[in-house]
C-alpha cells in the first residue's frame, strides 16, 4: 500500500463469522516456519514493517491487526466486547483458519510480542503450548503488573484521567490524544519519527468512531482482580514456567515510560537464563528507534535457534 510507507504488502482479511462477519486484516508474506507478529495499542501492523521485510525470505511472517484496529473493521461496544478474552479468541480463530485452510504447520510457531501482544500472544499460547516454538518479548508484559495498582507515579494520575472520567473519552475520541502521544518524544519514541510515518500510524484512527478500540484497550488494562480481565492475564503469567525451556528473546528501550524496568526484572526472573537486549536510546516503540540493530538480532535469533524436535 503505496500510501504507507515501507508498507509494501498484500492485504488479507479474515471473516469472523462468530462475530457477525467481522473482518480481520493481516499480512502473511513469506513462506517458511511462521512469525507470528501480535502488536499492542494504539499500534497496528505498520510496526512490523521493517521484521517482516527482513524475514519474509526465510520465514512466513503473519502480522494480525487486531478487531477496532489498524486497517481491520471498526465496529462500535455494542457488536464487539473489546476485552482480552475476545482478542484472544480472535487470534485462536484466524491461526486455526491459517492452519486448516492457509498451509499453515501445526507446530512450530515463533511469537513476536509487543504491548498488548504479549497477553493476547500468551493467553493463546496457555491454549496451544505444543504450538510455540520460540518468543521474542519486545516491551511487553504477560502476568499482572509487578506494581500493582501503584503504577508509577507519572502515569497514575493520566491513566486515572484516561479510563474514569469523561474528559478521557473526549482525549481518546474526539481529539486522538492517546495514539497521537505515542508517536512524540518523549512518551512513545526517543527519536522523532519521521512525519509520514506519524502519518501512517495514526492514519487508521482518523474519525472518532475509528478510536473505540484505542480507548477500550486502556479501559481493559488489568490492575486489580475485580478488572475483567484479571483472570486472563493471571492464568497466562501463571503458564509462562512451561515455556521457560524454549529459545527466548527479549529487547527492551529503556525509555518507556509504561513498561520500565520492574516489568523487565520480572521477565529476567521469569526466564532467569535469557540476557536481555538492552537500549537506552529507545522508548516503547522499540522497533522504531533500534530497528538498526534490533531487526538483525531477531533475524539472527531466528536462524540460529533450532525449533524443539528439528
Amino acid at each position: 500500500m503505496t500510501e504507507f510507507p515501507g508498507y509494501p504488502f498484500v492485504s488479507r482479511w479474515f471473516a469472523h463469522s462468530g462475530r457477525a462477519g467481522l473482518r480481520q486484516h493481516y499480512l502473511d508474506e513469506g513462506a517458511g516456519q511462521p512469525v507470528l507478529f501480535l502488536h499492542g495499542n494504539p499500534s497496528w501492523s505498520y510496526l512490523w514493517r521493517r521484521p517482516v521485510l527482513a524475514l519474509r525470505e526465510e520465514f512466513r511472517c503473519i502480522a494480525p491487526d487486531h478487531i477496532g484496529m489498524g486497517l481491520s473493521d471498526k465496529p462500535g461496544p455494542d457488536r464487539y466486547p473489546y476485552d482480552l478474552a475476545a482478542r484472544v479468541d480472535d487470534l485462536d480463530v484466524l491461526t486455526e483458519h491459517l492452519i486448516t485452510a492457509g498451509g499453515a504447520p501445526e507446530r512450530g510457531w515463533t511469537l513476536v510480542l509487543h504491548d498488548w501482544g504479549g497477553p493476547i500472544g500468551m493467553a493463546w499460547a496457555r491454549r496451544h503450548p505444543d504450538r510455540v516454538a520460540r518468543l521474542v518479548v519486545l516491551n511487553t508484559a504477560a502476568f499482572p503488573h509487578p506494581r500493582g495498582e501503584r503504577v508509577r507515579p507519572l502515569l497514575r494520575l493520566p491513566l486515572r484521567v484516561l479510563r474514569d472520567t469523561r474528559l478521557g473519552a473526549r482525549l481518546f475520541l474526539r481529539h486522538n490524544l492517546f495514539a497521537r502521544g505515542a508517536t512524540w518524544r518523549p512518551l512513545g519514541v526517543r527519536r522523532r519519527m519521521p512525519a509520514a510515518v506519524r502519518s501512517a500510524f495514526l492514519a487508521p484512527y482518523d474519525r472518532p468512531e475509528h478510536r473505540v478500540a484505542i480507548q477500550r484497550f486502556v479501559h481493559d488494562i488489568p490492575l486489580r482482580p475485580r478488572d475483567r480481565s484479571w483472570p486472563e492475564l493471571q492464568a497466562a503469567g501463571a503458564a509462562l514456567a512451561r515455556f521457560a525451556d524454549l529459545p527466548v528473546l527479549i529487547a527492551w528501550g529503556l525509555g518507556d515510560p509504561v513498561f520500565d524496568r520492574a516489568v523487565l526484572n520480572e521477565w529476567r526472573r521469569r526466564f532467569p537464563s535469557v540476557v536481555p537486549r538492552l537500549y537506552r536510546g529507545a522508548g516503547h516503540y522499540l522497533l522504531e528507534d533500534a530497528h538498526d540493530d534490533l531487526v538483525p538480532a531477531i533475524r539472527t535469533f531466528l536462524r540460529t535457534s533450532p525449533l524443539p524436535g528439528a
